[in-house]
């Protein structure tokens, strides 16, 4: 019988060790984080059930690798640098990545927040909901002012995400699995490199990963990481959740760190989803890999990004049917909302956490906004399902696109008080304008 991957000696367990950041900290206490870790609740299934075999790509074996393309601190002034922190260079193309990295960041925390509250509603609800108050097509954060009783009780909000993100509690970036991954993903790049293997990822994770931040198909390869088995077995072996979203959510960081470079993000991005994903659900981080690594220049627009990353997924598969029916969608229809109704008309079927209608819809909304950061995640979030993990990448690339944070509006970023709280050993309460410099370092690490 296999075993799990041993630990090295820079295991919690073993001795004090560098933070992220390159501060010195203790092992891992599971102290409390700065803002209130919410975290996502388990993705429980709607009612069309758990997933069927009809939602499977054909067999369950390991996709093969990426195909080639074809072709509480205050709050401060955006781009200012972290307590503590010295000031970095605001020239030159270093600078420049740098500053970019940290509006997709930013973007990624903010379509993260703007989805949670109503993350698991169905798509009547969230209409009701920002309608009542007038911010209907979806513009703002979602507020409980002034929505009528009769509206709440039909369609309450997500009750865990609500007390950190509606407009009124709003302090501060909460934790959540969308940001708990990319900074997995940049731990992963500082410990090994950009030639880690599946099994790095397997062996961060179970050092560093708390299990009860782990849902759906992570969870499921966790639990299997711990019975012995290794990867591939580890996305394969009872895991009903294989082609849903969460390796898609852990892309961005392969993206970042390889601009202009789609064919080396879209293979670290298989790494990374080899571990839990499988066919629809690897796919889905190729797409998001490439397009990300693509907007990364800062010479691309959002169309040129996601054709570029559509050329990373099997043409014939689901996934690239889905996103090629979204991306034309959204450009034969003034209005989202139609967009969105013929999104759900076709893909409704599948479960709400499911790769191939999220990434459609992620497709669409960023296509129907062009370049546009507040439409990209407002779109992304209206379009229902998994709201707060496409809120997340809608806005990762559009604040990559818009090239610096202050292109960002500040009603958006605000809030977030360059703070962001996660149980990620080393990075609660870190600034996002940090994360792009560490983000920035491992990007330019051969």
């Amino acid at each position: 019988m296999s075993t799990p991957p041993e630990r090295d000696s820079w295991h919690p367990a073993a001795r004090q060790r560098p933070r992220p950041d390159g501060r010195t900290r203790a092992p891992r206490s599971g102290g409390a984080a700065t803002a209130p870790p919410t975290g996502p609740s388990d993705r429980a299934a709607h009612p069309g059930g758990r997933p069927t075999a009809g939602h499977q790509e054909r067999g369950t074996t390991p996709v093969p690798g990426p195909p080639q393309g074809n072709a509480q601190a205050p709050p401060r002034a955006a781009g200012a640098p972290s307590a503590g922190q010295e000031p970095l260079p605001r020239t030159g193309p270093e600078a420049a990545l740098r500053t970019r990295l940290e509006a997709a960041w930013l973007g990624r925390a903010v379509g993260c927040l703007l989805g949670k509250p109503v993350e698991k509603l169905p798509l009547a609800g969230i209409r009701a909901l920002a309608r009542a108050v007038g911010n209907w097509p979806l513009d703002d954060w979602f507020t409980a002012r002034g929505v009528p009783p009769e509206v709440l009780a039909a369609y309450p909000w997500n009750r865990r995400s609500a007390p950190t993100s509606l407009a009124e509690n709003i302090d501060g970036m909460p934790e959540d699995d969308d940001l708990n991954y990319p900074l997995l993903g940049l731990l992963l790049l500082q410990r090994h490199g950009k030639g880690f293997t599946t099994a790095d990822v397997a062996r961060l994770w179970l050092d560093e990963l708390p299990a009860g931040r782990t849902f759906t198909a992570e969870r499921i390869a966790y639990r299997n990481l711990l019975l012995g088995l290794e990867p591939p077995a580890t996305a394969t072996h009872h895991n009903p959740f294989r082609e849903w979203i969460g390796a898609l959510i852990r892309a961005d960081v392969h993206g970042w760190t390889n601009p202009g470079d789609p064919a080396a993000a879209a293979a670290q991005a298989y790494r990374d989803a080899a571990l839990t994903h499988t066919g629809n659900g690897v796919y889905a981080a190729l797409f998001v890999a490439a397009a990300t690594a693509t907007a990364a220049t800062g010479h691309s627009d959002v169309h040129t990004a996601l054709r570029t990353g559509l050329a990373f997924v099997p043409p014939r598969s689901r996934l690239a049917e889905a996103v090629r029916f979204g991306i034309r969608a959204a450009g034969q229809e003034a209005d989202f909302d139609l967009v969105v109704d013929r999104l759900h008309a076709r893909y409704g079927h599948y479960h709400w956490v499911h790769a191939v209608p999220n990434t459609a819809l992620i497709a669409a909304a960023l296509t129907h906004a062009d370049g546009d950061f507040t439409r990209s995640v407002c779109a992304a979030v209206s379009g229902g399902w998994d709201t707060d993990s496409n809120g997340a990448t809608a806005g990762a690339l559009a604040g990559l696109l818009t090239g610096s944070p202050d292109d960002i509006p500040h009603r958006w970023t605000a809030p977030l008080e360059n703070r962001l709280a996660t149980t990620v050993p080393g990075f609660d309460g870190i600034g996002f304008d940090t994360l792009a410099h560490l983000t920035a370092q491992e990007a330019a690490r051969s």
